[in-house]
């Protein structure tokens, strides 16, 4: 359950449905078919997602207390679409040949690692869920999702993107998506859908500098690092540390996400833009971070876990009601005088966004 008291599982994607869109004009049908496919197939699973989230009841909460250890399932859906598919992998099973399979593993066990050590969460319910994955989905599928229940991952074209794992940030992105549906439930639309999406980019890059044991000023602070092919003119989905540098190609266009509220985007597009300005408070968080220096998720990442857990973030919350809460938490953890207070009130204004 969440602190808001609902329950609301969403259907989230890493691939923004503007870059798909790009890719399905293309004159290339290499290139067009298979993000026309991703699309429709995104378009079916968001439908149903609403429709059976109608209709499922919460878990009945468990007795036992949750381990210190993840659970983990991998499926092989052998690139057709029917979920979970066939188990390849239980938690404890030594690596196999599949190298997708075995990165979803340790991807899993990167995101439980970081929640459990970092902040003394159970998985991403708090509560000792199973993490459950489904590597090779349908073909050609561009893209990566959480569902409300589980983790997809599919193996790319070829010719735009890689395989799924292989990047874990965005392993620990759609899986933060999780942490968010069982805690702040933030409504997947306008500003409180950016500021959703923006928990997964910074637990997500968190739970990368984590596993590398990389400081701040070390990270690369990118989003989807790996994900793009050879081929395409870029470093990765996106950039905290500078929003709308990540790409700039001939087939994908430009990154169009703003770093201020100066260039905020007005759209009903990308349910409101969650993908786009999701960038604002994205560079917040790394301004905040490098200021502090050493491990990000010690000090900057307390305070965005404490506001996304806290019970006072609302489900439709905006950039401003984040903002004021993060100041709270800074003050709260870490006293007025502190550098974190100052270096969380001073990324607001960088970022122009109001606390006052």
């Amino acid at each position: 359950m969440t602190t808001n008291g609902g329950f609301e599982p969403v259907f989230c994607t890493v691939v923004p449905p503007y870059v798909l869109d790009k890719l399905a004009q293309h004159d290339d049908p290499a290139l067009s078919g298979p993000a026309q496919r991703t699309l429709v197939r995104d378009s079916e699973l968001r439908a149903r997602r609403r429709v059976t989230a109608e209709f499922r009841l919460a878990a009945a909460p468990t007795a036992k207390a949750p381990s210190d250890q993840p659970l983990r399932t991998i499926y092989d859906a052998e690139h057709r679409t029917e979920l979970p598919g066939t188990k390849v992998r239980d938690e404890g099973d030594d690596p196999g040949r599949d190298a997708t399979v075995n990165r979803a593993y340790s991807g899993l066990g990167a995101t439980f690692d970081l929640y459990l050590k970092a902040y003394r969460r159970h998985s991403i319910d708090g509560d000792g869920l199973p993490l459950d994955a489904t590597v090779h989905y349908d073909e050609g599928y561009n893209n990566a999702f959480w569902n409300g229940e589980q983790m997809v991952f599919g193996d790319g074209d070829g010719e735009i993107f890689t395989d799924f794992t292989n990047s874990i940030d965005v392993i620990g992105h759609e899986l933060t998506h999780g942490v968010t549906q069982y805690t702040a439930n933030l409504t997947y639309y306008g500003q409180p859908g950016a500021l959703n999406e923006s928990m997964s980019d910074v637990f997500g890059s968190l739970i990368k500098q984590y596993s590398l044991g990389q400081t701040a000023a070390e990270a690369d602070w990118l989003i989807g690092a790996g994900l793009l092919a050879p081929g395409v003119t870029g470093k990765a989905l996106r950039s905290m540390k500078a929003p709308g540098t990540a790409y700039d190609d001939d087939v994908l266009g430009k990154d169009p996400q703003p770093a201020t509220m100066d260039d905020y985007v007005r759209t009903g597009r990308d349910n409101g833009g969650v993908h786009i300005n999701s960038g604002i408070p994205n560079h917040a968080f790394y301004l905040v971070a490098t200021a502090l220096g050493g491990h990000a998720w010690e000090k900057a990442g307390q305070i965005w876990y404490d506001v996304l857990t806290g019970g006072e973030l609302k489900e439709r919350a905006f950039f401003t009601d984040f903002a004021k809460l993060t100041v709270k938490a800074a003050r709260e953890r870490y006293g007025d005088g502190g550098d974190e207070f100052q270096a969380v009130e001073k990324a607001w204004e960088q970022v122009g966004v109001r606390i006052l």
